[in-house]
């Protein structure tokens, strides 16, 4: 069996999809990464940029059978959901993660309000497709697939939010968004997901000096995850969840800026692939 590991970018924005002719390098479409094991495909976050990653799943195969990850069910995380076309033809799978939804009734349960009256204009049982979902404990470790490690812990974000480390063939991703890094130190349980982590994909909404208008969101800058990755001995950094706001002259400045603050580091954006 191929022990390939690949991440490729599908959406890379926070809070609200931004596209437009400001945004054309970095993207509009909001969060969506999809990581290969072999011949497994994971899928963290359902933002408007899964719309186009199903699109090319179908295309790939006539079969899909994929595992979907939800830091959490902030709508700009969820929004892709009801336009995932394999989920919508028979015979393809799709098996929802969750790990903070138990005491709003679980995934299932948010899915089903998402597409429902007054919010859309079909329910999710127009999904031929077979979905399962399943509920976790933030801190449970997952084994989705046969030789697929994925462990969790809770970020610091308004309703909760849920951090993944990703383990396969040796190798080791970090998904972490949305967050709010604290000044007093980082939490050991994210110190443990994140550390000697091959490539670590990092919610930076901010820049350090936007952070004091902004206490209490639930996000962090990028560079309180520079400092995270150095601490943590990470391999590759990569920022991402982009204010809206940010556009691709921005990014440009916060790419040279961070590359320069810790060499190798990478700004996300929508189409780019990495092998590990």
């Amino acid at each position: 069996m191929p022990t390939k590991m690949s991440v490729r970018f599908w959406g890379v924005r926070g809070s609200i999809g931004c596209p437009g002719p400001s945004t054309v390098r970095y993207g509009g479409n909001t969060s969506c990464v999809e990581v290969r094991c072999g011949e497994h495909r994971l899928i963290f976050d359902a933002g408007s940029g899964l719309r186009m990653l199903g699109n090319a799943l179908s295309e790939e195969s006539a079969h899909v059978d994929v595992d979907l990850f939800l830091s959490h069910c902030h709508i700009d995380h969820l929004i892709g959901l009801p336009f995932f076309g394999p989920a919508f033809v028979k015979g393809n799978r799709l098996r929802l993660w969750a790990g903070n939804l138990k005491a709003a009734g679980g995934v299932k349960q948010t899915v089903r309000k998402l597409m429902s009256y007054p919010l859309f204009p079909i329910e999710i049982e127009a999904a031929q497709g077979t979905i399962e979902y399943n509920d976790f404990t933030p801190g449970d470790v997952l084994t989705p697939r046969p030789g697929i490690k994925v462990m969790t812990t809770a970020l610091n974000h308004p309703g909760g939010a849920t951090g993944y480390r990703v383990e396969y063939g040796g190798r080791a991703m970090v998904y972490i968004t949305d967050t709010e890094l604290s000044g007093d130190g980082v939490d050991p349980a994210l110190l443990d997901l994140v550390r000697d982590a091959s490539i670590v994909v990092i919610d930076t909404t901010y820049t350090d000096d936007e952070l004091p208008e902004h206490v209490g969101w639930g996000h962090s800058s990028w560079q309180q995850a520079v400092r995270l990755a150095n601490e943590a001995g990470v391999g590759k950094l990569f920022l991402y969840h982009h204010d809206p706001e940010h556009d691709d002259d921005e990014m440009d400045r916060i790419a040279e800026a961070a590359a320069r603050m810790r060499p190798g580091t990478m700004v996300a954006r929508e189409g780019l692939a990495i092998d590990l």
